[in-house]
């Protein structure tokens, strides 16, 4: 359930965990112990608790956090829909009648909806994870036309090891799938007849008084919404928040509290102990003995936001260890040994 937090300005460091607690956060991370962390922010109760950059871009720096930007989609689909320009059960087909006929046709490709892009869970064959997979991302990159890379992918096949997906948790077969959600990009263009930064701009960011932005452009010119968005570390902050407050900031309605709740909701299950709501991850973390429950974003070289609604926190890592092996568990190692513990000691 999502928690309401208190006053959400993010203005200055209050009350919650002391800036003390986090001595040891920050002589590690000076250390080297991390390698290359930039920033770490936590706020507890709609504070900031501690706030540290490690290096010389400062507070100002737009963070490239990678894959975190698939979640900010995920945040402007949930506007679209809260606005009618969109639903969940939306084909996606109709909005690219310029890129038909597609390679590889199948009449199942017609029943692909907007739910399955924001879920990763679409009967196109996309797995970046699998480096002989048609649709990993790197073969995305090297042709210009990334909406009919996406379209164009054959469907999806389950040889007898493979369990389908009516067999799988939620009824979904998921697998990491950068194309799809950069798909998402044209497809807000077009439901809204503006830009991705110009609708983001409208409902997300003025709301939150997010002004430096840099968003990347596929070769085509629409948004790209599949990573590579640059925000202040003090912005992800706004966003883990916003999400903690139910879709409200300042008092004020931003998101439905309806599309929250149903985004971290699991809708399929990644992988083991960690499920996917619409892109953004479920994942629980150990504390001691207590296990504590978090959904966050997640990029490239262990950049995260987390929002740990039973603490009332949100706390964002970025980074620069994009070529380090084991990036991800080396951020949330940073999550579990100083920041929960010094979060739960309040």
């Amino acid at each position: 359930m999502v928690r309401y937090a208190m006053a959400a300005a993010l203005l200055a460091v209050g009350f919650g965990a002391g800036a003390a607690d986090f001595d040891a956060l920050t002589k590690e991370v000076k250390a080297g112990t991390y390698q290359q962390i930039t920033s770490v922010v936590v706020s507890q109760h709609g504070r900031v608790v501690y706030e540290q950059y490690f290096d010389a871009d400062g507070a100002d720096a737009l963070r490239n956090t990678r894959s975190v930007g698939k979640t900010v989609a995920g945040i402007l689909v949930g506007a679209a829909v809260d606005r009618k320009l969109l639903k969940l059960d939306t084909p996606i087909l109709p909005f690219f009648k310029d890129r038909q006929p597609l390679a590889n046709p199948d009449p199942r490709k017609s029943r692909i909806v907007v739910e399955d892009l924001l879920t990763m869970s679409s009967m196109l064959e996309c797995d970046d994870d699998n480096q002989y997979s048609r649709g990993n991302e790197e073969r995305m990159y090297l042709v210009e036309d990334w909406s009919r890379f996406y379209l164009d992918l054959p469907i999806k096949g389950y040889p007898e090891w493979t369990p389908k997906p009516d067999k799988q948790p939620y009824g979904r077969a998921w697998s990491y799938c950068t194309a799809g959600v950069t798909l998402l990009g044209p497809i807000l263009e077009r439901a809204t007849k503006r830009s991705v930064a110009a609708f983001a701009d409208e409902v997300l960011f003025k709301p939150l008084g997010i002004a430096a932005v840099h968003w990347q452009l596929q070769p085509l010119g629409a948004g790209m919404t599949g990573g590579g968005l640059g925000l202040r570390s003090r912005d992800l902050l706004k966003l883990g928040q916003l999400y903690l407050n139910g879709g409200t900031w300042e008092g004020k309605r931003v998101i439905s509290e309806a599309w929250v709740e149903r985004s971290i909701a699991p809708h399929a299950n990644a992988r083991d102990n960690i499920d996917y709501g619409y892109l953004w991850w479920l994942q629980p973390f150990k504390a001691g003995e207590r296990t504590v429950p978090t959904f966050g974003m997640s990029g490239m070289g262990g950049n995260k936001v987390f929002v740990l609604p039973e603490q009332d926190a949100v706390v964002v890592i970025t980074t620069t260890n994009f070529g380090m092996r084991g990036a991800h568990p080396n951020s949330e190692k940073l999550l579990t040994t100083h920041i929960l513990p010094a979060l739960m000691a309040q």
